[in-house]
């Protein structure tokens, strides 16, 4: 079969390439048409575009790229119905790939949804557009199912990529004492910093994480760096906080060794749950008093802001968000999580419980084979 592929960023190359690699498994002749990655292309088939030249992120950002987006959108329909695929895959990436699913609908084209846009948090209006638009809808988060199931979408869950990824994770049989040689660092425990992937992100957030250094003198701050950026765009941050590290690339290596990790909202927090790293989840966005009251009577329609926390329906981890991250209240968190064995021991018991939840590994390959079953019926 013909698969037109899309995935608009770094997370959705990952997950969309051991999906073409667990579907060429089950259809050997496949043909693959594709906006994404290296990964991807990895897989083989044709890259039309590369994510680095088409992912804008912020306001300002997609306004003044306003007539590079709408190109892209018009140059992606243009080669959609010159290769005439037997289904569009679209990986996450909503503000885009809505407006294909549109399209390739309209053009009586199969569209599967893999990786749902996050519109149960917020925007649910959209729920209408992909009950028209989208055939099939697989998600990764329990969830997710249910919220689709209740508006008639027909949808499958077939477990979390992030759990083929952890699995199969470099560095996972490693002892602490190797760890700690291969990066030079002292024999201290290690509090992990997970301060986000994007520019805003780090800059309202680690500066609160980095306050925590002179206040747990005993304990090593190691920051994970994100792929984007470089040891240069931590600097601004680092320098007078003594002896912080900043590790790229190892994120996983770096929670299965760390005591605690302070970790903003996202997929991360719902890595450090599966690799069994206790947690407080930190996020701080522009505005005070006013954005806190938009954000959470308004904008976020969900009782929580992490992964962890939605999936188990109560809270696991504690959530600092907007006017409640402060110094003194971090403070008091991850004291808790790195002396109070009660608080830690509770939390280890309900990770456990999430991974039941979530499954085992092995998601890429029951999702290509839904996929599969779903166009050969």
């Amino acid at each position: 079969m013909k698969y037109y592929i899309i995935a608009g960023e770094a997370s959705g190359d990952l997950h969309a390439s051991n999906l073409m690699r667990e579907l060429k498994k089950l259809d050997a002749d496949a043909d693959f048409r594709f906006w994404g990655g290296d990964l991807m292309a990895r897989q083989g088939g044709m890259l039309v575009r590369h994510y680095r030249d088409t992912a804008y992120m912020g306001v300002w950002e997609v306004i003044t790229h306003l007539p590079s987006i709408f190109k892209n959108l018009n140059d992606c329909k243009e080669d959609i119905l010159r290769y005439h695929p037997d289904v569009v895959i679209l990986v996450d990436y909503p503000g885009f790939n809505l407006r294909i699913a549109n399209f390739a609908h309209s053009n009586g084209l199969k569209v599967f949804y893999y990786i749902s846009p996050k519109i149960w948090a917020w925007n649910k209006g959209r729920v209408k557009r992909i009950q028209k638009w989208v055939d099939k809808m697989f998600t990764i988060l329990p969830f997710e199912t249910d919220f689709y199931a209740d508006y008639g979408v027909p949808v499958a869950y077939s477990g979390n990529p992030l759990l083929d990824a952890i699995d199969t994770r470099e560095f996972k049989d490693e002892s602490r004492e190797a760890f700690l040689e291969r990066h030079q660092l002292p024999d201290k425990p290690i509090v992990a910093v997970l301060a986000g992937s994007r520019l805003q992100e780090i800059d309202r957030n680690i500066p609160y994480m980095l306050k925590m250094v002179r206040k747990f003198s005993d304990h090593q701050f190691v920051v994970a760096g994100a792929p984007s950026f470089s040891e240069a765009d931590y600097q601004q941050y680092v320098p007078g906080e003594g002896g912080v590290k900043v590790i790229f690339g190892e994120t996983y290596a770096l929670l299965q060794q760390a005591k605690a990790a302070m970790v903003t909202s996202g997929t991360a927090t719902l890595e450090a749950a599966l690799l069994k790293c206790p947690q407080v989840v930190c996020y701080k966005m522009w505005g005070g008093a006013f954005t806190d009251f938009m954000a959470k009577k308004v904008i976020i329609q969900v009782p929580f802001i992490s992964l962890v926390n939605l999936i188990m329906n109560r809270e696991v981890v504690t959530e600092l968000f907007q006017n409640d991250m402060t110094e003194e209240n971090l403070t008091a968190e991850l004291r808790n999580l790195l002396c109070d064995e009660g608080i830690r021991n509770k939390m280890f018991a309900d990770y456990t419980e999430l991974q039941e939840i979530m499954g085992g590994p092995g998601s890429s390959g029951k999702t290509a084979r839904l996929m599969w079953d779903t166009l050969n019926s």
